[in-house]
């Protein structure tokens, strides 16, 4: 689900194309196009019409050389995503010219760009299909940059429509309006220029029938939500004075909002030097009197929009708004509701970005069905995508409502029934299912690919046979961290890239493009998904199911850190990878497969582990394995300050052995004879369980942070990983956890080697 194909920038528009989709869309005389193959190595189509759908290739103004014209086209020509569009459009295809803009070898970042000399539309199409799990022909993204030269005004705007709109609302800067909807039916409150707050209230009609005034309470959502404010997710609505919920947030493109502070009025003006400013408390007043609701010197209100932060202190603070242009907040109403909406008119602070403008209001049908979700960027500039479900969410849906968004996907963070002890147990006893499908998947490939790896990570990859994985750290130049993964390889120059984020496969291309490397590196996110089976029983549950042709290891004979290509469902089945790999410290594996096979995978998976009692894993369980293990993760043991040796995985990174160079190697040199910080385990003395973030302290000195603490259920101690000064790194050493504010609360804690479980990893060895 995309928030909008387009990004806009003054005169200049950039849409997105996801791999294997297509995209219509108008163009103009006197604008100019730029087509760029973000990743290299993906075809890409191109068809130019007028209004009345004939071919207007010829009158194209090409910049660059296209490679290579097809006339004559059919439906076998084109892909089905950009059939469908023509189709949609009543398109024939009878005398219609498509472009090929680049060819199977292009590299990252080729473009194509072209003049355009009458009106009309571009179909543009990334064509692919799926991708087979070993194998690398992952569809990627295609960006379209368009100049123009009318361009849209800002306040004219406005992302797609979801779906068919029941209502258009135009709320005009310094104004508010109100407006009526039923039970069911949906609001989308969209900032049309950004950085433009809303303020929002509902009234139950009901209510206001018989002569009661209610309406969203901020301060019994935020207790009974127990968060600032609501977010898509279990914790998704607003409620009234009598605890009755509202409204439901289902879609959040920003996620920051405030809850705290009333909606703008006169005595605010007033004591900023400003009296008489128009007040969204007035406006609000004046919008609701046809309803016969009292006004008011002060309205609470949701302030859709508003940039409010709790600092440490205590103190409420505000800056400029984080919402982009076509930035918008979808609620589903959950009784019929009188509605209020404002376009915010402060221009004294920069809550507004000292510019206010309008606010935009679509109401659409309860027929409708719009997934929770909310909006995720891999990095600023990046057009963001909302929340995917995983390949495996039809499975995971059925056993349990208790989903959080993790790297731009739902995964359940523990399942009904079951909860994190059972669930734990079952891994460390039995066998469990773990969807990891939004870890980051990126196929390197070409002649110079074992290159590329070999510089990128801190691991000898010339020493790593095909069908073998190794966990290792990719760095800086800096030495600090870009992320931790395991690579794979899978022939001489083709390699796959398991990692957390989408920031390494970044790097790799800038490295390959840098040291002028011929190798690829496609994101195959989309196009693998990966349930983890994990614990003692996990061999012989996958061996009922996996059949590998006599080229392949067999489950069975599969070795750690190893991987074999197979079927579930006989020689003619569902294609997977499979890899002894894991995160729990127990004997495990990892299934990949196509998001379109993978429902039948774990049906097939359940069916062969209900002997042992298999059972789902969710993240708050599997926390607490990786915890015991000694297993790191990111934004916890490790982030872009941090090096392989403060993070604790010092055994990545072979100086003594790797002669070559690698990325970051004379700075972790540096900072191996000089180190200033290190990971340890601790325990706690008393019962209770320290957090992420809590100091660690030697009398009045902080020493150290913890990153990562839970209560061990086999060790039935409450244990933490430490970032601590290499001086009190010792084991033996006593210290504290420092809570509250550190000094008025102090638990006492030991050094101690870790992992904690297992430290031989003879369970992961079976």
């Amino acid at each position: 689900m995309k928030v909008s194909t387009v990004r806009y920038e003054e005169n200049l528009e950039t849409y997105q194309i996801y791999g294997g989709e297509s995209l219509s869309i108008e163009i103009d005389n006197g604008d100019h196009v730029e087509i760029v193959d973000v990743e290299g190595d993906q075809p890409c189509t191109l068809l130019a019409l007028d209004m009345n759908g004939s071919s207007i290739i010829e009158s194209l103004s090409w910049k660059t050389k296209p490679i290579q014209k097809n006339d004559h086209l059919t439906e076998k020509n084109l892909s089905n995503s950009a059939n469908a569009i023509l189709k949609k459009k009543n398109i024939t295809l009878k005398g219609l010219t498509s472009i090929d803009l680049f060819d199977k070898n292009s590299p990252a970042d080729t473009s194509q760009s072209f003049g355009i000399n009458k009106e009309g539309m571009c179909v543009i199409s990334a064509s692919g299909g799926p991708m087979v799990v070993d194998e690398q022909n992952s569809p990627t993204e295609i960006l379209i940059n368009i100049t123009r030269a009318k361009p849209i005004k800002s306040s004219e705007r406005l992302p797609e429509p979801l779906a068919e709109p029941l209502s258009e609302i135009r709320i005009n800067n310094s104004t508010a309006k109100s407006y009526t909807v039923k039970a069911g039916e949906y609001i989308q409150i969209i900032d049309v220029e950004g950085r433009q707050c809303s303020d929002f209230q509902a009234f139950p009609v009901e209510d206001l029938k018989n002569g009661i005034v209610t309406s969203i309470d901020p301060t019994v959502t935020r207790s009974i939500m127990g968060s600032s404010y609501p977010a898509p997710g279990v914790f998704d609505k607003f409620y009234n004075q009598n605890s009755e919920p509202l409204v439901e947030v289902m879609h959040d493109t920003v996620c920051r909002h405030d809850t705290f502070g009333l909606a703008c009025n006169s005595k605010y003006y007033d004591d900023k030097g400003y009296p008489g400013h128009i007040s969204c408390t007035e406006n609000f007043n004046k919008a609701l009197h046809k309803y016969s609701i009292e006004p008011r010197l002060n309205w609470v209100a949701v302030n859709f929009f508003f940039n409010t932060n709790i600092e440490e202190c205590h103190t409420v603070s505000s800056d400029v708004s984080w919402s982009r242009p076509g930035d918008y907040v979808l609620l589903r109403a959950m009784t019929d509701l009188v509605c209020v909406s404002s376009a915010c008119p402060d221009d004294t602070s920069p809550v507004n970005g000292w510019n206010p403008t309008d606010i935009h209001v679509r109401v659409y049908d309860k027929s409708n069905k719009f997934s929770s979700a909310m909006a995720f960027r891999p990095d600023p500039q990046t057009i963001p995508t909302m929340t995917k479900n995983t390949g495996f969410h039809k499975n995971t849906e059925k056993l349990t409502r208790n989903f959080i968004e993790y790297n731009g996907y739902w995964l359940a963070s523990d399942y009904n029934n079951l909860g994190q002890i059972k669930e734990y147990w079952q891994c460390r006893e039995g066998v469990v299912m773990i969807d990891l499908s939004p870890l980051r998947k990126f196929e390197v490939y070409g002649p110079d690919a074992e290159a590329l790896m070999q510089y990128a990570i801190t691991r000898d990859v010339r020493k790593l046979s095909v069908g073998q994985i190794v966990y290792t750290a990719m760095c800086y130049d800096n030495g600090c961290m870009v992320d931790d993964g395991t690579l794979y390889r899978l022939c001489n120059d083709t390699f796959r890239w398991i990692g957390g984020c989408d920031e390494g496969g970044k790097h790799l291309r800038k490295i390959a493009k840098n040291k002028n490397l011929n190798a690829w590196v496609k994101s195959s996110t989309d196009q693998l998904h990966n349930v983890a089976v994990q614990g003692p029983k996990s061999r012989e549950t996958l061996a009922k199911i996996i059949w590998t042709s006599k080229t392949q290891t067999t489950i069975e004979e599969l070795k750690w850190f190893r991987l074999t290509v197979g079927r579930i469902g006989g020689e003619f089945g569902i294609p997977v990878m499979v890899s002894r790999t894991g995160y729990s410290g127990e004997l495990g594996y990892e299934v990949f497969a196509h998001p379109k096979d993978c429902e039948a995978v774990w049906d097939a998976i359940a069916d062969a582990g209900e002997e042992f009692n298999i059972c789902p894993l969710g993240l708050d369980a599997l926390d607490m394995l990786r915890i015991e293990s000694g297993l790191i993760f990111a934004g916890y043991e490790f982030c872009d300050q941090t090096d392989p040796f403060e993070a604790g995985i010092s055994f990545t990174v072979p100086l003594k052995t790797k002669d070559e160079d690698f990325s970051g190697k004379d700075e972790l040199i540096k900072r191996k004879n000089s180190p200033q910080r290190a990971l340890v385990g601790i325990e706690l003395d008393v019962n209770e369980v320290a957090e992420h973030g809590d100091g660690v302290y030697v009398g009045k000195q902080q020493v150290g942070v913890v990153t990562s603490a839970t209560r061990s259920p086999i060790l039935k101690k409450n244990i933490a990983l430490c970032r601590i000064s290499v001086s009190e790194s010792e084991i033996g050493n006593k210290v504290e956890v420092g809570k509250l504010d550190g000094h008025h609360k102090r638990l006492a804690a030991e050094v101690v080697s870790f992992p904690f479980y297992d430290p031989e990893k003879t369970r992961v060895r079976m």
